[in-house]
């Protein structure tokens, strides 16, 4: 282990806490909304202030964690599951909602950013590969968490007790994050006392004679970090990781809103079998992730080609698909492709970003990825209208072949950047050539 790098244990609690958390919301939305007694425009609104509160929180959570390292991580994880506890308690009305799932959104938000940086870590510190098998545990949970609160709401329990089960679980995974902080010093700490940090950072490169894009070792700049404190992060090949990584969270956030829907609309359905859809795309997912997980980011551009094509080919299967055994093929189909994509494009990040600048690289990737997230459901509404289902899921398989076709040039564009990070002080010079802090 790396001095410095955060403990595989550490991401996969943090990611375990935040799965079960996303997995009782989406199971406990009905009951959240009867609460509030809101229509579906009304909880359609609602349900924005979510990503409203996301994409700020995102974007300034990174150097909290460059500056405080595991500690911000374990905060977030106790703040979002208090925010969940509060939605469930005081969502009363459509205002009273919106303002709790703003504060949701915030703590989701920063908490994303903190935990994949964790995993960036760990998996740079340990060697092993620990940011696919993280999602795993996140998608895992999900399910786990999503049952459990049906499981509750079918018992008559109240809605607030699912959450606050969260965030004792959350608690307790927060606390393990807090004793490992006290093992693994912060880096930028470290940097700033002019200790040498114990890892070299990695640079894009290209196979020779190959023409693909991948992610090698390169030389060591421990010298050059121990001279000066500057951490900063060059932007284009980060916006260029984060632009791919959209499109792969639009693909995948489209199956998992409209999975449902689609077979009760077109594959006639009835409500449990419609259910099924979500939870067949999750679990897939999950189990995907924990098989490739000794996938590493030198295969970056082979995995992210064929798990776009993957995904195209499911959802294209989808499309055509009008009995239910059929469309959840094509959902698993789908979910196959889409479950290594993420993860390998913050592997990648992992690999060319060093410690001192993990956190702000990314907030980078996470919130520009982020917004194919929020825009994935609403680009199926539109086409959808002006389609049907299935042409809409036409459109969703247009962007599982756009970003198998982006993928390689993309990659190969970012890697003659060099080198992703510059340990060195940023001069307005160098804020000029496309570097920030």
């Amino acid at each position: 282990m790396e001095r410095g790098g955060a403990r595989p244990r550490t991401a996969y609690a943090g990611f375990a806490a935040f799965g079960a958390f996303w997995g009782v919301w989406g199971a406990s939305v009905p009951a959240i909304r009867a609460q509030a007694e809101l229509g579906d425009g009304e909880l359609g609104t609602a349900l924005l202030f979510i990503g409203a509160g996301a994409l700020p929180a995102m974007l300034v959570t990174g150097r909290a964690v460059d500056r405080w390292g595991l500690r911000v991580a374990a905060l977030l994880l106790v703040t979002l599951g208090a925010a969940g506890t509060l939605v469930a308690v005081a969502g009363r009305d459509f205002w009273s909602l919106s303002a709790g799932l703003a504060l949701l959104g915030a703590s989701s938000g920063a908490a994303d950013v903190a935990i994949n940086s964790a995993a960036g870590s760990a998996e740079r510190a340990s060697g092993r590969p620990v940011i696919t098998r993280a999602h795993g545990t996140f998608s895992a949970l999900v399910v786990v968490g999503s049952l459990s609160a049906g499981l509750l709401g079918a018992l008559g329990a109240p809605v607030v007790v699912p959450f606050l089960l969260v965030a004792v679980g959350a608690t307790g995974a927060a606390l393990g994050v807090v004793a490992d902080a006290r093992v693994a010093p912060v880096a930028a700490g470290a940097v700033r006392g002019g200790e040498r940090p114990e890892y070299a950072v990695s640079r894009a490169g290209e196979r020779k004679g190959s023409g693909r894009a991948e992610v090698q070792d390169g030389e060591r700049h421990g010298d050059a970090v121990s001279r000066s404190g500057g951490r900063g992060v060059r932007l284009f090949p980060l916006l260029v990781v984060g632009a791919l990584g959209a499109l792969a969270f639009a693909v995948e956030n489209a199956h998992q809103s409209w999975g449902a829907v689609y077979l009760a609309d077109v594959a006639d359905a009835g409500p449990a079998l419609a259910s099924a859809g979500p939870a067949v795309f999750a679990a897939v997912v999950a189990l995907t992730r924990f098989a490739a997980g000794a996938l590493g980011s030198r295969h970056a551009t082979t995995v992210l080609v064929s798990g776009a094509a993957t995904a195209a080919a499911g959802t294209l299967l989808v499309s055509g698909a009008r009995s239910v055994p059929v469309v959840l093929l094509g959902l698993a189909l789908a979910a196959a492709g889409t479950a290594v994509l993420f993860p390998m494009l913050m592997g990648v990040v992992a690999a060319q970003v060093g410690e001192a600048a993990r956190g702000r690289a990314t907030s980078v990737v996470s919130t520009v990825a982020y917004l194919g997230f929020l825009a994935g459901p609403g680009y199926v509404g539109r086409w959808a209208e002006a389609t049907g289902l299935s042409g809409a899921m036409v459109a969703v398989a247009a962007l599982a072949a756009a970003l198998a076709a982006l993928s390689w040039p993309a990659l190969r564009a970012a890697a003659r950047t060099g080198s992703w990070w510059d340990p060195g002080d940023l001069s307005p010079a160098k804020q000029a050539s496309g570097r920030t802090s």
